[in-house]
């Protein structure tokens, strides 16, 4: 199974509907806030180290 991304991880929004430069710029300093693959919001705990984000469907992502 391919994993596409379906949704902004920042804004929640479509990622078909345009470019998101702004949520773009802020990813390079923010953790994601929503599921790329189901528009979940996602529980954010930022860490000395980087930042864990969990999805109750699909998971965690670290970064």
């Amino acid at each position: 199974m391919t994993t596409t991304e379906l949704w902004c991880d920042r804004c929640g929004g479509s990622a078909d509907a345009g470019d998101h430069p702004a949520c773009r710029a802020a990813r390079e300093l923010e953790p994601p806030r929503f599921c790329t693959r189901c528009r979940r919001r996602m529980k954010v705990q930022v860490l000395p180290v980087g930042w864990a984000a969990v999805c109750v469907e699909h998971g965690e992502l670290r970064g």
